[in-house]
């Protein structure tokens, strides 16, 4: 990582599917790039031979095996998190996946700005307060980010972000 780049770590459920991980790759990791920010993305932090490697055995040294390489991942996410100078929480889907919730949770805690990144326009709060799970985008909120619904909102945020140096 260049001394002088802002990192953004990437917290997401996008690898998960083939679809997300196209947008990921061909969209929004590089819209975030062109703006001169390096991006972290959980999803490399380990690689698919590392996973193919720990289920090739049998059951009990397999699960042993995953337990281990869970563990490294968590706590690789926490590290890069912790590094990183803003988190960008990506919140499709019909409920915030669970582990970007945990990652929100654990940035604002340490003083993170986290930004919300969600084209969804399905419902997916407790009412119409809010856009998201309301205690989710509290502390983004909280953080002194907001939620952004277009990739052109976010890269304007993000190009002003770059240069007030927030």
């Amino acid at each position: 990582m260049e001394k002088n780049k802002k990192s953004i770590y990437l917290a997401n459920p996008l690898g998960f599917t083939e679809a997300g991980r196209h947008f990921l790759h061909e969209k929004l990791i590089p819209t975030i790039e062109d703006l001169g920010y390096t991006v972290i993305n959980p999803f490399e932090e380990i690689s698919k031979e590392e996973v193919e490697e720990a289920k090739a055995s049998d059951f009990k040294e397999r699960e042993e095996n995953l337990k281990e390489l869970d563990r490294g991942m968590g706590e690789s996410n926490r590290k890069s998190i912790e590094n990183c100078d803003i988190v960008i929480a990506v919140l499709e889907g019909s409920d915030v996946d669970s582990g970007t919730a945990a990652e929100v949770g654990y940035a604002t805690g340490i003083g993170k700005k986290i930004i919300g990144y969600r084209s969804d326009f399905r419902l997916s709060s407790e009412n119409i307060g809010t856009e998201i799970n309301l205690q989710v985008q509290y502390f983004i909120e909280k953080s002194g980010g907001r939620i952004f619904d277009s990739l052109d909102e976010l890269r304007s945020f993000l190009t002003r972000c770059s240069t007030e140096g927030n």
